[in-house]
């Protein structure tokens, strides 16, 4: 039952990660001028620095803890890491996925942006690391006096 649910938590986060982190890269990048080197729209850039820390919370809540399936990290991690690579290979094809996927604005740049700078790369990678435990796909046994075992 953990990993259904896991694997429906996968599921739901991938977009919520992922329109998440490019509504606040292109809001963030709105509110500041590159050539001046200033912020025009605090109010905005604020919103969007908050945006950015809260995926990374629920980002961070997912690869540790020790409660959730490795499902949960896993489905986002592969869809990410896999979208990178489509980028490779077919960077024209796989920059068009935002814009035909709804909603439509201000989300596509920011989720190209993120593409191409190699951000979901990177976020693909770190939630790709608690499938590799091999005590997270086991259940918690009774027994279990809270010691970390390495490789148990």
């Amino acid at each position: 039952m953990r990993h259904a649910f896991g694997f429906i938590l996968g599921i739901l986060l991938t977009p919520a990660l992922a329109y998440g982190a490019g509504l606040a890269s292109s809001r963030a990048g709105a509110a500041l001028d590159p050539i001046g080197g200033s912020i025009t729209d605090r109010t905005r850039l604020y919103g969007a620095l908050s945006l950015m820390a809260a995926v990374g919370l629920v980002t961070g809540v997912v690869i540790v803890a020790r409660w959730a399936s490795p499902l949960a990290s896993l489905i986002p991690a592969l869809a990410f890491i896999g979208w990178t690579v489509f980028f490779l290979v077919e960077p024209r094809r796989a920059l068009q996925i935002p814009e035909d996927v709804p909603p439509a604005g201000e989300i596509d740049a920011g989720l190209q942006l993120m593409l191409t700078s190699g951000i979901f790369a990177l976020l693909g990678f770190a939630l790709l690391m608690p499938a590799w435990a091999p005590r997270r796909w086991r259940r918690e046994r009774p027994d279990d006096q809270g010691y970390d075992y390495p490789f148990s």
